[in-house]
């Protein structure tokens, strides 16, 4: 189920120099704002949640995951190029799949680990902000590579889109109509975070089992669904 030739591929053009300073810019940002609020306010619990809930969740993480979700494919089937990839011997589920791990791998990477740098920076891991969050991404990483990676095979304005949703549905509404939040795959990553955090800090409105069964039926579907698709380009490539 994973081709390291695929992945070789992906990792080099998800990490090519423009992308790498794209991916890059976001996660710089959050450490720098923190050290700058560390140095402000202080060590102070809810200043560090507000952030990393605000910033790091709801803004960084969805945008990463556009990026590497939608260009883990996306330009290829722009250019034409994954026919030439589709022609090898490598079945499509298995194309897909590898994709997805290298997408979820740079999503988690520049994501989760600035989340933790900068949770560290903000209240050296009080009440366990800095672990929750740095979980919350990890589980995010997963279910927003896998959609926007369903989202590159199915449109050409993969990034556009996604970044519509990015902002404005897990960032506006996401945060804010309490309709939207059952299904912001924010709100289900916060429910992982509350738990592990275990304390009023971190909260979520959704819980817990409802958030994970939402988690795995996304990412399983988006990433069948992305198979589905695949195949059906192929066949109008070959023809």
């Amino acid at each position: 189920m994973y081709d390291p030739t695929v992945a070789r591929l992906t990792y080099r053009a998800l990490l090519g120099r423009r992308r790498a300073l794209i991916l890059g810019a976001l996660p710089l940002l959050l450490i720098a704002i923190s050290v700058v609020v560390r140095g402000l306010a202080g060590a102070d619990d809810q200043t560090a949640s507000d952030l990393l809930g605000g910033l790091a969740l709801a803004t960084m993480v969805p945008i990463i995951g556009v990026i590497a979700g939608t260009g883990a494919i996306g330009p290829e089937i722009d250019e034409g190029s994954v026919v030439y990839l589709l022609s090898k011997p490598v079945k499509r589920p298995t194309i897909i799949f590898t994709k997805l791990i290298v997408a979820i791998a740079v999503t988690m990477v520049f994501s989760a680990v600035p989340t933790l740098i900068a949770g560290l920076i903000l209240n050296g891991n009080g009440q366990q902000i800095a672990v929750a969050y740095t979980v919350a991404a990890l589980v995010a990483s997963i279910a927003y590579a896998a959609l926007f990676l369903l989202l590159g095979t199915v449109s050409r304005h993969a990034v556009v889109f996604g970044l519509v949703y990015a902002l404005v549905w897990e960032a506006l509404f996401g945060s804010l109509v309490s309709g939207a939040k059952t299904l912001s795959v924010q709100q289900w990553s916060l429910a992982v975070a509350q738990k592990v955090a275990g304390g009023d800090i971190v909260t979520s409105d959704v819980g817990l089992p409802t958030a994970t069964v939402l988690l795995v039926v996304v990412t399983v579907l988006a990433t069948w669904y992305a198979g589905q698709k695949l195949r059906t380009l192929t066949l109008a490539g070959e023809e």
